[in-house]
Formats: C-alpha cells, sequence, structure tokens
C-alpha cells in the first residue's frame, strides 16, 4: 500500500510553494494530500491555522507522515485533531521569528515565537534549510526562555537540538550550467533579484550604486524580484538615479524569461538584512553567476570568501564601500564561479526521502 504524507503550508509565499510542490514532484513513491493557506495576513495566518483547518476532512484521516511549514501551528493542530497525535510529524523551518528583524510598522513577535517554539516541541524532527537558521532559531529560543520569570523545565534546549537537522529547499537540476561563463570586466552586468522589502537592503543596494558611481566604474544592472503595494522608497531613487544602467526592472512573470536574465549576468549580488537561506543567490550561482554578498547570514555556507565583503549593519555607507572594493577586486581577476553542487535537487532527494523514511517507520 502506497504511504500517505500530509503536506501543511500555513502561509503559502512563492519559497514555500516551490518547494513543497518539488518534494511532492522528486518523491512521488507517496501518495500526497496538500492543504495550503494564502500569504496574506501574516498575524492571523500564523496564529489562526488551525482554526482555518478545523472542519477539513483530510485531517480526520489516517496518515504515514505530516510535513509541516515553519508557520504552522502544529502543537494546536495535534491537539484539536486527535487523529494526528499518534502521526509522526516533521516541522520544515524555511525561517524562525526569532531571527527576523522587525520594522517600525510590525507588532513584536512574541507570539510568532511562540508558534515556533510550540511547534519545534509537538514535532518528531525540526528541519532547517541552512545552519544559519537552525543556529539562529537555537540561540533565539535560549534567550527567550531565559528571560522568563520561572517554571521554564531542565532540557528544553537539549531536546530542541537533538531532532534538529539541516536539509537546504533543493536547487533544480536545470538550473545549473556545464562549463563556466567569461564575466564582463568592462562593463559587468549585476543582478539584484530579490523581494522588494526592507529586509532585503535596498537602500544599501542604493549605497552601493552610489559608491560605483563616484568611482566611475561602469555597470549595468537588473533589479528583479517581487513587489508589493508599499516598497520603500529606495527602489524610486534607483530607477530615477540609475535608469541609463537599467537592463531590466521589475518582476518577471514567466519563469522562462526569468531564467534567461539569470544566464545573461555576470554577477549576483545581495545586500539583505536577513536571508535565511538565500535561493536567489544559489539558482544565479547554478547558472553561472559569480556572486557578491556580505559576509553573514546564510551566505557564508555557500558563497566563496573571496566573493563575501565586510558586514557592517550598523554604517550602510562603509558597507557599501567594502562592497564596492570587493566588486573591483572580483572584476580585477575574476575566480572561476563555482557551482554550489550540495544544493542539487538529485543530491538533496535521497536525503529527504531517508529522513521521511525514518520517521514513518517510528509510527509502525
Amino acid at each position: 500500500m502506497t504511504q500517505r504524507i500530509l503536506l501543511l503550508s500555513g502561509y503559502d509565499a512563492a519559497s514555500h510553494r516551490r518547494w513543497r510542490e518539488q518534494l511532492v514532484t522528486l518523491l512521488p513513491g507517496y501518495h500526497w494530500q496538500t492543504l495550503a493557506l494564502p500569504p496574506r495576513f501574516f498575524q492571523w495566518r500564523i496564529r489562526g491555522n488551525p482554526v482555518s483547518w478545523l472542519d477539513e476532512p483530510c485531517l480526520q484521516e489516517s496518515w504515514d507522515l505530516v510535513i509541516a511549514t515553519s508557520m504552522v501551528d502544529l502543537a494546536t493542530l495535534r491537539g484539536l485533531h486527535p487523529s494526528l497525535a499518534n502521526t509522526p510529524c516533521l516541522l520544515y523551518m524555511h525561517e524562525n521569528q526569532f531571527a527576523f528583524p522587525v520594522s517600525d510598522q510590525q507588532w513584536g513577535r512574541v507570539e510568532p515565537q511562540m508558534v515556533n517554539l510550540y511547534s519545534a516541541l509537538a514535532a518528531d524532527a525540526v528541519v532547517f534549510n541552512s545552519t544559519w537558521n537552525r543556529d539562529s532559531f537555537l540561540q533565539g529560543v535560549e534567550g527567550f526562555l531565559n528571560k522568563m520569570p520561572d517554571a521554564v523545565p531542565d532540557g528544553v534546549m537539549e531536546k530542541l537540538r537533538e531532532r534538529s537537522s539541516v536539509l537546504p529547499v533543493p536547487i533544480e537540476d536545470r538550473l545549473f550550467i556545464d562549463q563556466p561563463r567569461p564575466v564582463n570586466r568592462a562593463c559587468p552586468h549585476l543582478l539584484w533579484n530579490h523581494r522588494w522589502e526592507y529586509d532585503k537592503g535596498p537602500d544599501r543596494l542604493l549605497a552601493l550604486l552610489e559608491q560605483l558611481t563616484e568611482r566611475a566604474m561602469p555597470f549595468r544592472i537588473s533589479v528583479v524580484g517581487e513587489g508589493f503595494r508599499s516598497r520603500p522608497e529606495a527602489f524610486d531613487r534607483i530607477h530615477r538615479l540609475y535608469s541609463g544602467h537599467i537592463e531590466h526592472w521589475g518582476f518577471l512573470e514567466r519563469r522562462a524569461d526569468y531564467d534567461r536574465l539569470l544566464g545573461r549576468a555576470d554577477i549576483v549580488l545581495t545586500t539583505a538584512l536577513h536571508d535565511f537561506q538565500g535561493l536567489a543567490m544559489l539558482e544565479a550561482m547554478a547558472a553561472g553567476c559569480l556572486p557578491l554578498a556580505p559576509d553573514r547570514l546564510a551566505y557564508r555556507e555557500y558563497v566563496p570568501p573571496q566573493c563575501r565583503y565586510a558586514s557592517v549593519e550598523s554604517d550602510p555607507a562603509a558597507e557599501a564601500r567594502a562592497a564596492a572594493d570587493r566588486l573591483a577586486r572580483l572584476l580585477e581577476q575574476p575566480p572561476v564561479a563555482e557551482p554550489p553542487n550540495p544544493w542539487r535537487a538529485s543530491r538533496l532527494a535521497p536525503r529527504y526521502q531517508a529522513l521521511i523514511e525514518q520517521l514513518m517507520s517510528k509510527g509502525q
């Protein structure tokens, strides 16, 4: 009999949707059933998804494994549906609420942090998409519990560490090129391919472009990624000040168009203050781009040291100077592009299958 897996995505953002669809495609030997909620109304989603799914018939069925994303309130869900109480559960952490920077417009994150903590304690295994994600979660939980006045039991951190592991979101094999391509050293095509939000550092991108202009360094740039109704003012300034340098501006609806852009760019860059794995960077590196990234976050796990610039979070201008210096050195003597082969889907699929089989065997 085909084993049955229930896949739950509580806030089905683009990266979450891509991961779950890819997982189903990579492991077709199981019967998959998916429940997903739209990526809007964050505060309601992360706390209210068990209510939204309260009357879902499939939650009354028998499953061999439940896989839930980090936005799912897994503890409450298992409490409301006794049929899931003894079903093995895997929690996949695309991000963690302890490491998110908070803008002036956002509320405090205690409730979302508690959802992450309860879900991790309710899961049989907690899997993170990067070592940085795992470590920042564990550090955040430890700091959070240390602030509590009393009644924190011993051994919580040990339990979480024991059930935590790292297994990245895979990069499709089709994106990897066979031969590295030369970099246009005279006028490089820069690619900034991230969400158009404050935490991706658009003000730092603007500061970098100002540095390149001051130094009379020629460049072309494509600024792409998912935009929203409100966006940081830095984007408008970049578009106004550097229109003559822009190759492409805005979101690309068709995946094929985006893939072609990856194949034309020379250097993929990030200025992000938060990135739990960095799919956009990994995709572009697979497609042959040289990376340029700050020396922080998950970038240390796959961006070579010679492609990382000094991280100066407290001083965007100093960080922009460091990024411009690093770019100049890369163009002076470009290193051979190193594709992120350990992140290939074909290499990660067996690891996903082994973990799934191990968890399902516990429920038998």
